[in-house]
């Protein structure tokens, strides 16, 4: 017969050569009882009569062949080809139109099936239309964006803006808008989501075109559509960027077939009857056996059968095999077939392994198949499971999923198979990584979470800031009963998924399994090999949607692969008892630095990998024992050149993409078929051809290492006296095994996989929560206002309740939605995942520290992923689970708070990117009070380093972050820092349930006493840290009263010009800056005042001035009557709600009362003095504190600002001692002005002109005051006038004879 590749000549042949030579007996079993065992495996066919046993003709080997031939030929229906079917015209083999049917940029698969927007809106055809009859395809959704999927004629021009539906002929469903397209559009179906299946049917005969959603019509959606001569339909797309579908047009059997309609590509129906009737051939020789005592056959349970060497048996499986092997590398066939009859067997339920049976054939398949052809068969087989699994739909107990899960664990149970599919299919052929996946449904009732989760249920008590409050005690009985019922529902959910999870983690370890070494390299090195190189596209490629794999699927992937390499690990730990549990694992630094495992081009924390070897060569020599090869440092990009061109050609089939090579080699499909999407189409430019090399080769690191591909077992578990992986431990490190290196391996690539990707999905699901949150608020407000609306008002309420309805509708449907989501992401075993994960960072990165210089080696992502995984805690997985009920926890988050708190100004780091990380994280962590706890927690020596850091001067480093930090360890404390919600705001907008709320003050007194210690013992760097408080304060205020004049000019222009966002943003910016480094001022003042009061400190007179300076300008700027301040905040601006009097002023009293109420009595007169003699100086401004001042300029309709009316933020206390420093100072400058002789304008300073010169330049005799020299000697040494460097300031007094 024919077959595949003509497979039929060089089959092995089983046919016992000494058959022509028996006598009657055979030398397999008697003769007779061959003859009834064939006759019973292959009986004649029903048309040839039921010939009595008595009359059939003997059969033997011989004659099998040609009786078989003869069965067979018997199925050659003539076969009713799509040709002679009316209606449909173009090549048998449907596929889309690659050549000149799209528009737009596309990736198409290589079976042309599979297809990626590239581009605004690209549309797509098939090459087959159909003018007459009924007839139906299937489009596999990947994702749920923007699509429109239907039907269009020939004439139909797309462009970049209209699709398919947006032309006259052309008609589309669009479940992503819920709506339908034709030229207009209008409401219609329902929503789809990714893993649903769209049918779209037409019928030309009426005129109708309708759409199903997973097998359920969703009514027709067009009638009387254009018909008659000259008129044919094709299947058509038009899809946005990055979404992608996969096509049926009847090349598998459809998963929902419409009674009445056709697929567009016809089934084989021959080889469909042969290969069911070979199957049935089969089925029959597994249940029956030969008993040669008796001479009889006897009947038995195929579900035990083994191949036991019996000739016979065996030689009568390879004559059906010769026929069914060919068979058996047909999608269509494998799927219809193969895959059906494998489900049947595993039907009975009970474990994967009470079923033998699929491994005996898998056996069989092995000996009996060409090896060509058993690999052809297995791929087809495991992506029919993978596409059934992704695209089945969910139902209560996921008895679908688990279906195809416990088929795909059976057929990975057998060794060859599963290596045969780790080296070749799953990673690189299909998304074997869908498989781990669970799939959340988007609408509630077809996943049938109503009948799971009769009752819902959410919070409906909210504090000011609209989250939840959690006190059980304030429950009414019904909410309690609620609450109650659907948390069981809830748990009932948990436990289905459970399930499946379970079943994911079994395929996983059966990946991981590193003792099947009988046939080669165990599949666990393997796996490792396949899963670097999965990383690795995933790394390299950000941004290109063909090879990334989702985000969704790498949470789920991430978690299983936890649970997997934690059995492992604790059960090799129970096998060497000296190695550590997976309770403290890490990742040993040596991984970092030798070479071993490749990070590809991901960011060190010392920068370039290339760059530390060179500088590090020798600290890796002496630390390390390793030495790197000269020639390696020198290796440059020529290293690429001269790649091995074979391994190009091997990875890629021809038609790889080639768009002038401006786009990476895609090697993961997102559409959900197989093969890559390969093709780039664009309508530019059409150009398919091979390049010379595949396009962006991954990058090798040259630290003597071999290639993923090339690593052995050996090379990454050691041998005696090979460290393998580990090798190079310094001497830091202990010497015990932690556990097998190859699961260090894995355990790297899981914290790299978490910061890729999982972490942003995490953040992203919460949404859901937050929904919640925002209808249960919405419902309650409706609810109230139901309560108070009157009784005459019938037409208001019946609106209230209108909303009512929605707002609770909604609700029942997003807290079903939100219990699926909390038991698959956000569970507490998820929780204890990414808190091990947390914990695994923190060991490593204790661990790579203590190694000193080689610290640099440690890739960016653990520091990355230990801020990250701590902030996902702590925000998304609450409220549903508490943080603090981790073990360990507080220990945990005293190791993280000392990582901070060391590595933020770490001179090993040196990425902008990280350092600023850092620094956000550490000003969060020290916003809370637990973490503040836990930074209070961490060794003495490490929070003065922490403190001193954090002093440094504010220039040529980003002090925003750092003054936030200080402006945090304060509020609490300063002059009416103690609220939570800008005071002001409350008075203007007190209904407002969106105010920016701010933290709970929760100052720091241990952290303000070591600033305290450092500030009053260092003088230099308290004067080089106050003078760049200073500098900057005058930049920040400055640059804030330059935008607040331009958008006066904006705002007072006729035509009413709209300002920026972004200026706004800036301006506010800038003014809460300003504020914050008032408070380091006041802060700074309070714990250690002499370094502006005790003038026997060098800098100390000329810090206060600089300072009073300030301060006055600050005052006028915003206290002067109908001034520009007062105009921009009168404005009420949106994005500049922060800017008002309040914050401002209140910040500058505390200071002012601190040097001139709460000092001792001569810092008090010091500072007086130098106030008054400031010439900005007025009076008017500290009385407008008070609300006094020139209250009859006051405008009438504007309430005067006063600190009086903050009782609620402002002490009694507080307020006495503003009016006790405005007495001071009234009698202060009464008394100035009486004393003060006027000065002649020779004497004054030439720079200022507020104070009487008092210094002299060395060695140039230029003159200036005091206060002018020393500040400008603090940033610079050359002379104002002649640029000469001063060498020396001397006192100057004017000469009396003069």
């Amino acid at each position: 017969m024919s077959s595949k590749g003509g497979t039929a000549l060089s089959r092995r042949n089983y046919r016992l050569a000494s058959d022509t030579d028996k006598p009657k007996v055979t030398g397999i079993v008697n003769e007779k009882l061959l003859s009834d065992y064939l006759h019973h495996v292959f009986p004649a066919s029903s048309k040839q009569g039921p010939a009595s046993a008595a009359y059939r003709k003997t059969l033997t080997f011989q004659d099998l062949g040609a009786h078989l031939e003869k069965l067979l030929a018997e199925d050659n229906v003539t076969e009713e080809s799509r040709d002679q079917i009316e209606g449909c015209l173009g090549p048998s083999t449907v596929v889309l139109d690659h050549s000149s049917g799209f528009e737009g940029l596309l990736f198409v698969d290589d079976d042309l099936l599979g297809v990626i927007g590239h581009s605004n809106f690209s549309s797509i055809r098939a090459t087959t239309c159909v003018y007459k009859g009924k007839w139906v395809y299937e489009v596999l959704i990947s994702s749920q964006g923007l699509m429109q999927i239907g039907w269009c004629t020939l004439n139909c021009r797309f462009n970049q803006e209209e699709g398919v539906g947006d032309t006259p002929d052309s008609y589309a469903y669009d479940g992503n808008r819920v709506r339908k397209w034709n030229v207009t559009t209008t409401n219609y179906g329902k929503s789809w989501a990714a893993g649903d299946i769209v049918s779209c049917l037409i019928d030309l005969d009426e005129g109708n075109i309708t759409f199903c959603l997973n097998g359920q019509s969703l009514g027709v959606a067009f009638s009387n559509i254009k018909t008659g001569p000259g008129v044919a339909y094709f299947p058509a797309i038009s899809l946005s960027f990055k979404e992608s579908v996969a096509f049926n047009f009847g090349s598998r059997p459809l998963r929902y077939p419409v009674e009445g309609y056709l697929p567009l590509q016809s089934p084989p129906t021959t080889d469909l009857i042969k290969a069911n009737r070979l199957l049935g051939y089969l089925k029959t020789v597994l249940s029956t056996s030969i008993d040669t005592q008796e001479e009889k056959l006897v009947e038995r349970d195929s579900g035990t059968w083994q191949i036991q060497g019996d000739p016979t048996i065996l030689v009568t499986l390879a004559h059906i095999f010769n026929h069914f092997a060919p068979l058996m590398c047909k999608v269509y066939l494998v799927e219809d077939v193969l895959m059906n009859f494998l489900l049947s067997i595993l039907e009975g339920g009970g474990s994967v392994e009470e079923h033998p049976l699929i491994q005996q054939l898998l056996d069989l398949f092995w000996l009996l198949m060409e090896e060509h052809e058993v690999s052809e068969c297995l791929k087809q087989l495991m992506m029919s499971l993978l596409r059934a699994y992704r695209f089945s739909p969910i139902i209560p107990d996921l008895g679908f999923q688990i279906h195809y899960l416990r088929l795909t664990t059976a057929i990975l149970r057998h060794e060859k198979s599963r290596k045969y599919l780790l080296s070749n299919v799953l990673f690189d052929v299909l998304r074997s990584v869908v498989f781990f996946y669970i799939k959340t449904p988007l609408r509630v009732k077809e996943a049938g979470l109503e009948e799971l989760i009769p009752t819902t249920w959410w919070p409906t008590r909210f504090d000011k800031e609209g989250k939840d409050e959690r006190d059980t005690r304030e429950e009414t009985a019904e909410e309690r009963l609620r609450r109650r019922a659907y948390e069981r529902g809830c748990h009932r959910l948990k436990k289905r998924i459970e399930v499946v999870e379970e079943l994911q983690v079994q395929i996983l370890r059966l990946m991981l399994n590193n003792k099947d070494k009988g046939t080669g390299e165990a599949s666990r090195y393997i796996f490792l090999n396949k899963f670097r190189k999965f990383l690795q596209e995933n790394a390299s490629n950000r941004g290109n949607p063909t090879v990334l794999c989702p985000p969704e699927y790498m949470v789920c992937f991430l978690h299983r692969l936890i649970t997997a390499i934690r059995s492992y690990w604790d059960e090799g730990k129970r096998k060497s008892p000296g190695s550590i549990s997976s309770e403290d694992a890490y990742v040993p630094p040596q991984l970092f630095y030798n070479g071993k495992v490749d990070y590809f081009d991901l960011q060190r924390l010392g920068g370039l990998l290339s760059h530390l070897k060179k500088t590090l060569k020798d600290d890796l020599a002496a630390k390390a024992n390793i030495i790197i090869d000269p020639a390696e440092i020198q290796a440059t990009s020529m290293d690429d050149l001269d790649e091995d061109e074979e391994t190009g050609a091997a990875q890629r089939p021809s038609g790889a993409v080639a768009m002038g090579g401006a786009l990476a080699r895609p090697s993961w499909l997102s559409s959900p078929t197989l093969g890559r999407a390969n093709r780039f189409l664009s309508t530019a430019a059409v150009s398919l051809m091979t390049p010379r090399r595949p396009l962006a080769p991954p990058e090798k690191v040259k630290v003597r290492t071999l290639a993923v591909e090339q690593r052995t077992e050996e090379d990454i578990e050691g041998s005696h006296g090979n460290d393998g992986l580990l090798l190079g431990r310094p001497f830091e490190e202990p010497d015990q095994p932690i556990t097998e290196k190859s699961l260090l391996e894995i355990l790297d690539g899981v914290v790299m996989m978490y910061n890729l990707s999982v972490h942003q999905q995490l953040s992203k699901m919460v949404v859901v929560s937050d929904d919640v949150h925002e209808y249960a608020v919405a419902l309650k407000d409706t609810d109230e206002k139901i309560a108070r609306c009157p009784s005459r008002r019938p037409d208001i309420l019946e609106e209230l309740q209108k909303s009512q309805k929605v707002f609770a509708e909604k609700l029942n449907h997003l807290s079903r939605r939100l219990a699926w989501i909390n038991a698959t992401i956000y569970s507490k075993d998820k929780m204890l995942d990414v808190y091990w994960l947390l914990r695994v960072c923190i060991r490593t990165i204790e661990h790579a520290d203590s190694t000193g210089s080689l610290f640099a080696f440690m890739p960016e992502f653990y520091l990355n992923v230990a801020m990250n995984s701590y902030s996902a805690l702590k925000n998304y997985f609450s409220p549903s689970n508490c943080m603090e009920e981790l073990p360990g926890y507080e220990d945990t988050l005293t190791q993280l708070a000392a990582i901070l708190a060391k590595h933020f100004a770490d001179p090993r780091i040196v990425g902008t990117d990280i350092k600023d990380s850092l620094m956000q994280a550490l000003a969060s962590y020290v916003c809370y009070p637990q973490s503040l706890r836990a930074v209070e927690r961490i060794p003495e020596e490490q929070r003065m380093a922490m403190m001193r850091n954090l002093l440094a001067p504010y220039e040529q480093r980003p002090w925003a972050q750092t003054n936030w930090i200080l402006v945090r360890l304060w509020r609490g404390c300063g002059f009416g820092y103690r609220y939570t919600r800008l005071p002001h705001l409350l008075k203007t907008k007190p209904e407002d349930a969106n105010l920016p709320s701010l933290q709970k003050p929760c100052p720091s007194l241990l952290l303000q006493r070591h600033m305290a210690e450092l500030l009053s013992q260092d003088k230099d760097m308290a004067a080089s840290f106050l003078n760049s408080v200073l500098n900057q304060l005058n930049w920040a205020f400055s640059e804030f009263i330059g935008m607040i004049q331009e958008i006066q000019q904006a705002a007072e222009r006729p035509e009413r010009n709209f300002v920026d966002t972004r200026q706004l943003k800036v301006c506010a910016t800038c003014f809460d800056l300003s504020v914050s480094l008032l408070r380091v001022l006041e802060m700074t003042i309070t714990l250690v005042p002499e370094i502006f009061l005790d003038w026997t400190r060098p800098s100390a007179e000329l810090l206060l001035r600089r300072l009073a300076q300030l301060l006055n300008q600050v005052l006028n700027r915003v206290t002067a009557e109908r001034n520009l301040f007062d105009r921009v905040v009168n404005l009420r601006l949106p994005g500049l709600e922060s800017v008002d009097h309040y914050p401002i002023l209140v910040a500058v009293t505390g200071i002012l009362v601190r040097i001139l109420v709460d000092s001792d009595k001569q810092g008090i007169l010091r500072a007086a003095s130098v106030l008054l003699s400031d010439p900005c100086f007025q009076l008017r401004s500290i009385q407008y504190l008070l609300g006094e001042g020139d209250v009859g300029a006051a405008s009438a309709d504007r309430k005067h600002f006063s600190l009086h009316a903050y009782t609620d933020y402002i002490s009694t206390e507080e307020e006495q001692k503003v009016e006790q420093m405005l007495t001071f100072l009234t009698e202060e400058s009464k008394q100035a002005a009486a004393s003060t002789a006027p000065t002649s304008e020779d004497d004054l300073c030439p720079i200022c002109y507020a104070h009487s010169i008092s210094a002299i330049f060395k060695p140039c005799s230029h003159k200036s005051c005091k206060a002018c020299i020393n500040q400008h000697l603090m940033n610079n040494k050359d002379c104002f006038f002649c640029k000469a460097t001063i060498t020396g300031v001397e006192d100057y007094t004017k000469p009396a004879s003069s």
